[in-house]
């Protein structure tokens, strides 16, 4: 297995929305596509806080950076 660097975003929300990922289907489909064989993408609400985490992993950190960053003002998006 090859380490990726691995990017964490935590984006406060005003109410947690267990179906936020479905929401944003979309952009992470966008996101998956851009990144291909080399990153994953995991979006997902904490269980215990009003947050959305959004995790990347790409072959560089300024492009796991880059995606965490647009997934995260996605989220901000479909929240406000």
């Amino acid at each position: 297995m090859t380490r990726l660097p691995q990017v964490m975003v935590n984006v406060k929300v005003a109410h947690r929305d267990p179906r936020i990922a479905d929401h944003l289907a979309d952009d992470i489909a966008a996101a998956e596509s851009e990144l291909g064989d080399h990153g994953r993408v995991l979006l997902r609400p904490s269980g215990t806080e009003p947050l959305v985490r959004v995790m990347v992993e790409a072959s560089s950190e300024d492009q796991a950076r880059s995606v965490a960053d647009r997934l995260a003002a996605a989220v901000v998006r479909a929240t406000a």
